[in-house]
Order: C-alpha cells, then sequence, then structure tokens
C-alpha cells in the first residue's frame, strides 16, 4: 500500500504542474529560443537561428551599455536608497506618531503605492513639466526653475519611483518593527545608549532579514519599471532616461528587432538573478 500511496501523493498538484509548464514554462523556453534567432515583427518573414549574436550586439552596443548604467542607476536611487531609506523612516516616525497623524500620513503614502501606474506617471509629469508645479513653487519662492525632465530625467524618474513605491517598504518596516520586543529597547536606554547607536546596534540588527527582504522585492519591482518611465519620458532625452525595460521594448516593438529585444530581456533577467543572489548571501551574514 505504502508504495500506491507514494505514486498517488503527487496527484492533488498535477494539474497545477501542468498549468505552470503550460502557461509558464513554455512560454518561457519560446523567449529563450527566439533570443537564439533573428526573428523581427516586419519584414523577412521566418527566422533564422543565429546563435550568440544578439548577445554579442548588446554588448558591443553603446546604447545598451548606457541602458545597463542607467537602469543600476535608477535602482540604487529609487529602491536601494530611497524607498528603503524612506520606508524606514516613515515607519520609524509614525511609531511615535499620534493616532490621527499615522492615520493620515498612512492613507497619503499608501494612496500613491494603489494608484495605477499610468495614473502616477502622468501626475508626475505634470509635476515636473516646464509649466509643471514644482516649478511654479519653486518661482513663487523666486528660486531659478528648469524643465527636469530635459536636466535631469533620470533624477525625475528615479524620484517618482519613490513617490510611488514607498508605502511597501512602510508597511514592511513597520510591522518588522512592531515585532522588536520593548524592553529590549529600554535596556539599551538605561545603558545609555543614544538614538543613533540604538538604531545601529539594536533595531537594525533585529529587522535585518526584513531588510534583505524589502530590498530584494523592491530591486526586483524596480529592474522592471517600464510604463512610469514610458509615459514620463519615452526613455529621452537622448537616452539619458532608458533603462532596460525601455530599450528592450524599444528594439523589440518599435525597431521590429524581436530576437534582439528578448536577447536584453534574458540580460534584464540575469541581472534581477544576480542582485538576488547578493541579497540573499546579506541575508545569512550578521550585521
Amino acid at each position: 500500500m505504502s508504495g500506491r500511496t507514494g505514486r498517488w501523493r503527487w496527484a492533488p498538484i498535477a494539474p497545477a504542474t501542468v498549468l505552470l509548464v503550460l502557461f509558464l514554462g513554455g512560454p518561457i523556453g519560446y523567449c529563450v529560443w527566439i533570443a537564439f534567432t533573428n526573428t523581427q515583427l516586419t519584414g523577412a518573414s521566418g527566422a533564422d537561428f543565429v546563435g550568440l549574436e544578439n548577445f554579442r550586439r548588446a554588448f558591443a552596443d553603446e546604447a545598451f551599455r548606457n541602458a545597463v548604467w542607467l537602469t543600476l542607476v535608477f535602482t540604487v536611487l529609487s529602491a536601494v536608497i530611497g524607498q528603503n531609506t524612506l520606508g524606514l523612516a516613515l515607519a520609524g516616525l509614525m511609531r511615535r506618531a499620534s493616532r490621527p497623524l499615522r492615520t493620515a500620513t498612512g492613507a497619503v503614502v499608501i494612496a500613491a503605492w494603489v494608484l495605477p501606474e499610468i495614473v502616477a506617471a502622468f501626475l508626475l509629469y505634470a509635476f515636473f513639466r516646464r509649466e509643471g508645479t514644482l516649478n511654479a513653487v519653486l518661482e513663487w519662492l523666486h528660486l531659478p526653475s528648469q524643465n527636469w525632465l530635459f536636466t535631469a530625467p533620470i533624477l525625475a524618474v528615479s524620484f517618482a519611483n519613490v513617490w510611488r513605491g514607498t508605502a511597501f517598504s512602510m508597511l514592511i518596516y513597520s510591522a518588522a518593527l512592531a515585532e522588536i520586543p520593548r524592553d529590549v529597547v529600554e535596556a539599551a536606554k538605561v545603558d545609555g545608549a543614544s538614538g543613533p547607536r540604538r538604531l545601529w546596534h539594536v533595531t537594525l540588527p533585529m529587522i535585518r532579514r526584513s531588510i534583505g527582504t524589502n530590498l530584494m522585492l523592491n530591486t526586483l519591482s524596480t529592474l522592471s519599471v517600464f510604463g512610469l518611465i514610458w509615459a514620463m519620458t519615452r526613455g529621452g532625452p537622448g537616452g539619458r532616461s532608458e533603462t532596460l525595460p525601455v530599450f528592450m521594448y524599444d528594439q523589440a516593438f518599435v525597431k521590429s528587432l524581436i530576437g534582439y529585444g528578448t536577447a536584453v530581456a534574458l540580460l534584464l533577467l540575469l541581472v534581477g538573478a544576480l542582485f538576488s543572489l547578493v541579497y540573499l548571501r546579506l541575508m545569512r551574514v550578521e550585521l
């Protein structure tokens, strides 16, 4: 009976496994194949196997290298520094704030998070454009204004991503800080530890796994941001805000180079995997 039981114990998950292979594994495998061909949306019919040509072309393409650099800048500024730091700061401040202030702050921050990406993009476009809200405030304060989407496009889209995504980090850190025993914090105060020392030696070590998880999730979601940047700058001007998702879309669907665009997508997947391995490694190390 044990042998028959062992054969049938996988039966309940068999339908889910088949669906995953069919609708997830199948498309992924097809994309991997396309990346090694010269498939195009228009022009010549069919597709020829070209091996690693698309990948060699990518590493020799200055526009691709620029997109990799801007992707790293965008990810570090908006996810690693912006969302992570601001989310932790908001979570810490809200624990000390009054209930009405916590409710109001949480509602404002979460409202930006639940907005559809395209709506958030147009709001931030209206904020940063030449005739936008930011310049209106600067002119009212008699400070110099400029076209932020032209002079500092990568900073503008990074700020937009911070504004939209900080709520997730705030919620993660609010839950993590709530799990810290109060007697540990009180003992550190009795020992004479200042606020910064309590933060570095008590709070951060006790929530390090939440920090690692938050950083990994924020980084992976930021690497795939497309609609926000496309609606605000379309990767311009002059490619100065063209991250890898935007570059991939431009190559695949604007220039019709599906094979090359898919190869770029696989390289983006590799970048995300490398970030994940780094974070998983850091999560095993004591702070």
